[in-house]
């Protein structure tokens, strides 16, 4: 079949484990074709496809995306990696968080991929798909059936309003879905193909797989033969191409995060919850304190401590990114940098400084005026630095996550090396207790021990982000 390579696979060699999924595998999509990956259970279709979309370290071989807009390396065994922020994907999971609308993944899903999210385009792909009436309803009130059908629609969007050829990456898409459903991806396949789109399915549908222009068998080897398809079905009437626009996975990503968490402050309310208590146990603990010069860094040390306990909990971004396998989606479409951006994202930026000024008027009883006015003026500088002990904090949580393994919670120990930084931010502030503010870069100085606790924590984070993620 002629038509220009897309998309290729040279090489891989998978393992999962202690298993070797794909050995040697050689892999190409060119304009215009469905290809479908067929196989029993295990033989390694979901992993070749995940692969194509960057989702797991080569031991050997490259992926290599090849765009009429753009060309660039998917990932290889030598560590580099892009994304594929203007294809379309969709996972075996549906990978949509339940607290998202409809129309708001959609629209994510069409602006990664470039494309101009107008709402008549989106209005009319939710009527075709028989989705029109749940635009504004959350994800979490579909039936499983109309789940997939919005995860399906979401992976075939950004093909479908592009007027270059480029790749869509599908999952068992016909899992889930009924008769007519079923009926309505292969005329959206057969149209795709039609305007010089790829498109990749795994499936063990026999009717999705007459549909393909070729199928591609993955043998429990890790092999593959390839032999030409039925390209069956007829083309059905879609939605125009849009015109490109720039696109933006961090900010995309940035505007999922805090609309999630406007519509239900549960990062707030995990933090902040046992932040008051430790605001309550630490005020209880404290009243039988003399507030003397002797006791300011113990006095330092409570008030700082509600804000730390804050930082350092686990993010609900991580769970709201395990749904459904969200974050693997939102991984592909960030590429190298998304525990970077998980862990900002993650990270408390609202609840440090107010916190630090609650405990401190809360824990400072009759200490001395003077004291008190000096302390209170800059009193918001160790908790701005709390800020970069979260961002640590929530890298090493994605981190022990994405470790996938049970024995896996031990790796939580490793946020006891943010008990550093804190000290130095105890330290800051017991000396705004002692001797006032001073600008002076010595040690002891509170600017200087600011600087060692941010620059402590950002070298934590610098670690835990680099870490490969599988």
């Amino acid at each position: 079949m002629g038509g220009r390579i897309l998309i290729t696979g040279e090489g891989l060699v998978v393992n999962r484990g202690a298993r070797e999924v794909l050995r040697g595998a050689d892999f190409a999509l060119r304009e215009g074709e469905v290809v479908a990956l067929v196989g029993p259970n295990g033989s390694g279709k979901t992993t070749l496809l995940e692969s194509l979309a960057g989702l797991h370290s080569l031991a050997a071989g490259s992926v290599r995306l090849s765009l009429s807009t753009y060309s660039t390396v998917v990932r290889d065994s030598e560590g580099e990696r892009g994304s594929v922020a203007g294809i379309g994907l969709t996972l075996q999971s549906d990978a949509v968080c339940g607290e998202e609308t409809v129309a708001e993944h959609l629209g994510h899903a069409i602006r990664l991929a470039g494309r101009d999210d107008a709402a008549d385009a989106l209005a009319s792909m939710l009527t075709d798909w028989g989705m029109s009436h749940r635009a504004g309803e959350s994800v979490s009130q579909l039936s499983d059936g109309l789940r997939r059908r919005l995860a399906v629609l979401c992976g075939l969007a950004p093909a479908a309003l592009s007027l270059e050829p480029t790749i869509c990456l599908l999952d068992e898409p016909s899992e889930g879905l009924d008769e007519a459903s079923r009926r309505l991806l292969i005329g959206w396949l057969r149209a795709l193909t039609a305007r010089g789109h790829g498109i990749v399915i795994a499936t063990h549908d026999p009717e999705l797989t007459s549909a393909a222009d070729r199928i591609i068998t993955v043998s429990g080897n890790g092999r593959l033969t390839s032999e030409p398809g039925e390209a069956l079905g007829d083309a059905v009437e879609m939605v125009e191409p849009s015109a490109a626009q720039e696109a933006s996975a961090f900010s995309e990503f940035v505007s999922w995060a805090w609309r999630i968490e406007k519509r239900n402050p549960l990062d707030t309310i995990t933090r902040g919850t046992p932040a008051l208590v430790a605001l309550l146990l630490t005020y209880t603990m404290a009243t039988d304190i003399p507030r003397t010069a002797e006791n300011h860094d113990l006095l330092a040390a409570l008030v700082l401590a509600p804000a730390f306990i804050a930082a350092v909990v686990a993010p609900a971004l991580i769970k709201r990114l395990a749904e459904e396998r969200s974050g693997d989606w939102w991984r592909a479409m960030i590429g190298p940098w998304s525990r970077a951006t998980f862990s900002i994202m993650g990270a408390s930026f609202i609840l440090p400084i107010p916190l630090t000024y609650l405990a401190w008027y809360v824990l400072a009883g009759d200490i001395d005026s003077a004291v008190y006015d000096e302390v209170l003026r800059w009193l918001w500088l160790p908790p701005l630095a709390m800020i970069d002990i979260s961002c640590a904090a929530a890298a090493l949580h994605l981190m022990v996550a994405d470790l996938r393994r049970a024995s896996a919670a031990a790796g939580s120990l490793l946020l006891l090396v943010l008990v550093w930084p804190f000290l130095e931010l105890t330290s800051a502030l017991t000396t705004l207790m002692d001797t006032g503010m001073s600008f002076e870069l010595a040690m002891g100085e509170p600017i200087l021990d600011v600087l060692i606790a941010t620059g402590s924590a950002a070298l934590i984070w610098a670690v835990a982000v680099i870490i490969p993620e599988d």
